[in-house]
């Protein structure tokens, strides 16, 4: 298990995860585009991944011009193996260090 800044190359996998969560699912996946994605990773605040076997399967943005979590989205078949709570501390440490 691997963790890391969000990296441009990402973003498609970074969908991809987004779009296989079974909850707050997108009424519409095309409502949240790559350049969304892009915009708020590297323009509006910074995002994280964790990947196994070279794939993402978690992954958090935070933003820091509306002061908030944007995302934090973790593909369901690995729930409950606290990868998510990794990235959420590590989302949050930097948000902090920020302000």
């Amino acid at each position: 298990m691997e963790r890391s800044e969000a990296k441009l190359d990402g973003v498609e996998q970074i969908q991809i995860v987004r779009n296989s969560v079974i909850e707050n699912t997108l009424s519409n996946p095309a409502l949240i585009t790559d350049t969304d994605c892009k915009k708020f990773i590297f323009k509006r605040g910074k995002g994280w991944v964790c990947e196994i076997n070279n794939h993402i399967v978690v992954f958090s943005i935070v933003d820091l011009e509306g002061n908030k979590a944007w995302a934090l989205f973790l593909q369901p078949k690995f729930e409950r193996q606290g990868i998510d709570k990794q990235i959420h501390e590590i989302m949050v440490d930097w948000y902090f260090a920020q302000n």
